[in-house]
């Protein structure tokens, strides 16, 4: 009976550490989305402030639809 205990006690610890791990991998990876969305929104407004001083609009309207879709794709 001892040995049945044991060998759930020892199931139960590795499946914590799997799920542990799973979360641990999740965090890193919307961690990183993150810092990926806001670095891409950052080049882009750079960019659209650069097209506003040089008077460019098609560059304008073009930076800012994928500004937009780069919004919408991360949903925010």
């Amino acid at each position: 009976m001892n040995d049945k205990s044991y060998t759930e006690f020892t199931k139960l610890s590795g499946q914590k550490k799997n799920t542990n791990t799973y979360v641990k991998d999740l965090y890193i990876e919307m961690l990183l989305s993150e810092i990926q969305l806001k670095n891409e929104k950052a080049n882009l407004m750079t960019l659209i402030d650069k097209a506003i001083d040089e008077h460019d609009r098609k560059t304008f309207n073009e930076l800012s639809n994928e500004f937009n879709l780069l919004c919408k794709r991360f949903g925010t």
